[in-house]
């Protein structure tokens, strides 16, 4: 059986100036010509034109396809294992494109406008969208989500590495609070749990000293927040949240 160039076309999702083409190169020669000249393509045809298309979809040039095909030395078993090996790795590429995209529209989606370049840059390793979800499901329908998502979408790439300089420089000074022995109900502790809160009141909401308490209790009982804080030093998420809960005590006396 063979088909005509119109045929083929449409098998193929190709036009037909483009088999045209193909066969002007002796790229893809149709096997057959019809009394009148037409071009007729066999089944051998088709397959070889499908392994081309394969290999424009990677973007091999013409050239370099017609090399590939007509090695003399490569059996049909070769070209299988290399278009398995190059679709592999594709997929892949394709892999990691699809997950920079993703988290390039949460980003987004959590007022995070920053690029992938500069979120590496500003949070390295660390992921700041890794809870977003979760946060939205917990917080999504209040007055302090909605406030920390207006903010976050002014800041700049130079604030979130301000940011991030700040955290680090508390985290230090609690660490170092800690190796002194100084207990979370004396002054310099709550002190540095007042200016924990005032962090979170700058530069996300207004966090208030009943609300700052109500976090110091997740930062121990959700274990990723104790994993992150105690991976300051170990034991500090429950100092922290004695001393946040101290701090609320001398604030508001009760």
């Amino acid at each position: 059986m063979s088909y005509s160039v119109g045929q083929v076309a449409g098998f193929a999702g190709v036009t037909v100036r483009t088999l045209h083409h193909y066969d002007d190169i002796g790229l893809l020669a149709p096997g057959e010509r019809s009394h009148a000249g037409h071009r007729r393509y066999n089944d051998a045809d088709l397959d070889r034109l499908q392994r081309i298309l394969f290999y424009r979809e990677l973007g091999f040039p013409l050239e370099e396809v017609a090399e590939l095909l007509d090695d003399a030395d490569a059996d049909p078993r070769a070209h299988l294992r290399r278009q398995h090996e190059l679709l592999t790795a594709r997929i892949e590429r394709l892999r990691k494109m699809a997950a920079a995209v993703e988290q390039a529209m949460e980003a987004r989606r959590m007022g995070i406008n920053l690029t992938p370049e500069e979120r590496f840059e500003v949070f390295g390793d660390k992921d700041p969208d890794q809870y977003a979800e979760e946060a939205e499901q917990r917080w999504g329908g209040t007055e302090v989500y909605a406030e920390s998502r207006r903010r976050a979408a002014h800041y700049t790439k130079e604030d979130w590495k301000r940011m991030r300089s700040e955290v680090e420089d508390w985290s230090a000074r609690y660490d170092a609070l800690m190796a002194a022995g100084e207990p979370p109900t004396g002054e310099a502790a709550m002190d540095l749990a007042e200016e924990h809160r005032l962090h979170i009141s700058t530069w996300f909401y207004e966090c208030s000293p009943e609300f700052h308490q109500g976090l110091g209790g997740m930062y121990v009982s959700d274990e990723r927040f104790k994993a992150f804080y105690d991976s300051v030093r170990p034991g500090l998420a429950e100092h922290l949240r004695d001393a946040i809960t101290a701090n609320a005590v001398r604030r508001t006396g009760a």
